[in-house]
Parts: C-alpha cells; sequence; structure tokens
C-alpha cells in the first residue's frame, strides 16, 4: 500500500496494496434497489451533471475499467445513481447501484469512529500511550498515543509494504489475519521517523488500532461495526470483512492478468489468483483480511451516505469528539494550509467546496466517499480495479486523467456546481 495524490479533488488519499495511498441532522438517504441502475436528478442543470458524469463514466469504462458505480447527492432530495460496466463483465454480473463493495481505507473512518466513541463513554483517552493497551507489542509505545495512530504521526512502517503480504494481497495465500498479526509485521521494521515528528501513512498504524479496540473491548471488529455502526444507522450491507465471504449482491471486481499488466508493474505483484476473464482476473473471492482494520470493510454507496450524513450531523459522535476527528494536522510538507488529515478521515477545500473523505483501494476495488462538513452531501465514485491507481507511471495516462475528472465533477455534482473550466476534461 501507498499513499497517493488525488490532483483532481484536492486530497492526499490511500490504497491498499503493496507497491512504491455541529450542524443539524441531516435525512438519511433514501433505500434502493440492489440492481438499480439509475435514478437520475431532475431540473435542466442537474440534467446536465447527469448525463455529464456518465460520459465521464463512459470514458473511464473505455480507458481500462471493467465497472463503475457513482452516487452523488447534492442534499436537497436529488439523488443520482450511474453505473457503467465493460461488455466483457457482464457475463459475470450486471453491476448494480446497491452492489456490495469492498470499501478499503475509507474502513478507517469507521475505526476511528470506534475510538472515539469509546473516548466519550471514557474507556479511552486520545492521548494514551500504546503501550498501555499493548505492552511490549509497539517499540518505543510509551511515546506513541492513539492520536498518532489515527493521524499517522506515529512513524511506524506500513506493514503492506512487506513482502511476508504480498502472496495474500494478490490472493494466493488465503490464510486469514488478526490485527496482533498484522501489527507484528510492521512493527519488525524501524520506524521512520520519531513519534509525533510528521506525517507518513501507514496501515501499521490501524493495525495497532484493531488490536487496542479488541484488547479495550473485549470484542471482534466485526462485532464492534455491526453493533456500534451498522446495525444502529439501518447500514444492511456494511460489514468488517475476516473471509471471504460477501454477504449479499456484490459488484465483482477485476486486476489485470500477469500477460496485461504494464511492464512497469514490480514482478512479485503481477500475478493475481483468480478467474481468467478477457485478459483479467477476477478477484472478487480473494480472503481480504489481510487489510484489517486498515481495510476490510464492506459496504455500498448508498449505506456509505448513510453512515456520512449520520456522521457529520452528530448522530454517532458526541460533539466532543467528532471536533477530535475534524482536527488535522497537514499532509503535504511546506503546506500548512493544505489538505488534512484527520481522525481517519481527510479534508480539502475543492474548487467546488470543502470535503471531508477517505479514498480506499484494494484488488479489484478503488473507491472515493465524500461529503460536505454537514453530512448532507455526498458523494461515491466505485471502480472495480485498482492497481492503475497504485502504480499510475506504469499505466497508460489516459486512465488516471478519466479517474481524476470523474472525482472532480461528480465533487462538484455534490456541490449542484459545474466542474471549473480549469479542471481536467477527460
Amino acid at each position: 500500500m501507498a499513499a497517493s495524490l488525488l490532483t483532481a479533488v484536492g486530497l492526499a488519499v490511500a490504497v491498499d496494496r503493496p507497491g512504491q495511498a455541529v450542524a443539524q441532522p441531516a435525512a438519511a438517504p433514501t433505500a434502493t434497489p440492489a440492481n438499480a441502475t439509475t435514478a437520475a436528478f431532475s431540473g435542466g442543470t442537474t440534467t446536465q451533471q447527469t448525463a455529464r458524469l456518465r460520459q465521464l463514466m463512459r470514458k473511464l469504462v473505455a480507458a481500462g475499467a471493467p465497472g463503475v458505480i457513482v452516487r452523488v447527492d447534492d442534499g436537497r432530495d436529488r439523488t443520482v445513481q450511474i453505473t457503467e460496466q465493460a461488455p466483457w463483465t457482464t457475463k459475470d454480473h450486471r453491476l448494480g447501484v446497491g452492489d456490495e463493495f469492498r470499501m478499503g481505507s475509507n474502513t478507517k473512518t469507521m475505526m476511528a469512529t470506534l475510538v472515539l466513541q469509546l473516548v466519550g463513554e471514557g474507556r479511552l483517552a486520545l492521548t494514551d500511550p500504546v503501550e498501555k493497551w499493548l505492552p511490549g507489542h509497539v517499540p518505543n509505545g510509551r511515546a506513541i498515543t492513539l492520536r498518532m495512530l489515527l493521524n499517522h504521526t506515529s512513524g511506524l512502517f506500513d506493514y503492506t509494504e512487506d513482502a511476508t503480504l504480498w502472496p495474500s494481497v494478490l490472493g494466493k495465500d488465503r490464510r486469514s489475519w488478526t490485527s496482533a498479526q498484522l501489527l507484528a509485521v510492521g512493527v519488525q521494521h524501524d520506524p521512520l521517523f520519531a513519534p509525533g515528528a510528521k506525517w507518513s501513512y501507514s496501515n501499521t498504524n490501524y493495525a495497532a488500532v484493531g488490536a487496542v479496540l479488541e484488547k479495550v473491548t473485549g470484542t471482534s471488529l466485526a462485532d464492534l461495526v455491526r453493533d456500534r455502526i451498522a446495525r444502529p444507522l439501518g447500514l444492511q450491507h456494511t460489514y468488517f470483512a475476516t473471509d471471504p465471504a460477501w454477504h449479499g449482491r456484490h459488484a465483482r471486481g477485476y486486476e489485470p492478468d500477469e500477460t496485461h499488466m504494464p511492464p512497469g508493474v514490480p514482478a512479485e505483484v503481477r500475478d493475481y489468483a483468480g478467474a481468467h476473464r478477457a485478459g483479467h482476473v477476477d478477484v472478487s473471492d480473494n480472503n481480504p483480511s489481510w487489510a484489517g482494520a486498515a481495510g476490510a470493510v464492506v459496504s455500498t454507496a448508498h449505506d456509505w451516505a448513510r453512515f456520512y450524513a449520520a456522521l457529520m450531523s452528530g448522530k454517532v459522535l458526541p460533539a466532543a469528539q467528532l471536533a477530535q476527528m475534524r482536527t488535522t494536522v497537514p499532509t503535504a510538507p511546506g503546506r500548512p494550509d493544505g489538505p488534512g488529515y484527520g481522525l481517519g478521515i481527510f479534508t480539502a477545500t475543492t474548487p467546488c467546496g470543502t470535503v471531508w473523505a477517505h479514498e480506499g483501494g484494494i484488488p479489484g476495488y478503488l473507491s472515493l466517499n465524500a461529503t460536505d462538513p454537514t453530512g448532507r452531501r455526498t458523494a461515491s465514485i466505485l471502480v472495480s480495479t485498482e492497481a492503475y491507481s497504485e502504480y499510475p507511471g506504469a499505466f497508460p495516462s489516459e486512465i488516471a486523467k478519466a479517474d481524476q475528472t470523474l472525482k472532480s465533477a461528480a465533487i462538484c455534482a455534490m456541490f449542484d456546481k459545474p466542474a471549473p473550466s480549469g479542471a481536467p476534461t477527460g
């Protein structure tokens, strides 16, 4: 895994693969059938935005994406939901706007939410040293606080950069990993810098967070997500995956097969396990447990919009803890007023408005979920492949350009604005 820069939106974001990254309560989004394909905005300007989004989705598919789901809610009871997919994928699955999707690093927002709930209950403190809860498991654990884990300032090495994990990432090793095992892989490496010295995205931080949550509660992460987030909010297709099983209708995820993988992709991460389809490998049935607390949550675009609406409107966290979540550190050296990372969530000022968001990538699945500061406006862009985001220099520039243009347009549509004229045109 590595942190990457989403230039179209201005967010530093992360993907989950080995490689070279208080307002008034909002109304809950309305439910949609799992196999629906389009529910468009009404009205002249928004109709044009819907047509523009569909055009950009088709360009992304033409550039190499097997499938794309876009859901945008402008906060005025007008929601656009569209799917597009490459013809060769329809033999496996007809993509629906309500399909379950592996959300990758968006998981971190939910893990941070769980920690902050416990902080609000007095069971944890952000100033707690990790040594308090995981004695002897993290070198220099007395100097690393829970806040540093959550905002990526701990200096811990990223466990997904260790080759031990790569067979699991590729789907060849189907074991189920625990938080403690993932943490152990990360901390066997020297730290990158002294705790609190700077910001660097590391999935090991969230392996430690997962281990702390399990230690404090005596409960599995799957049960915590179910009982503290999914059930209270009515998220019917949201769960923490501990094995390859899906709970419902789901998007199929693909990566290029070894023959069709661009030569710039490292040899050790070119060959995925799974059924071969039209120059691709279907990785949908591989075990995502290696992503753990850093990236194993499954959800849908509708469920995530509902989660963001509840989170940002204060329904999930007390006001004090929501304020802590939205206290950020700069992610770009020399840009203190640039994109920031809070506790499990990014923020940035885009040409169309300020967003809170996270991106996630796990083989076969690339996602960006964004909201405005109130949770009333939301956008999700879900793409059923991920390698091009992790290795942008290896893939043709057309797919990255199409991806950035679509994300920029979706964020602006969320604010009911056209994408600025200076944005990429796709």
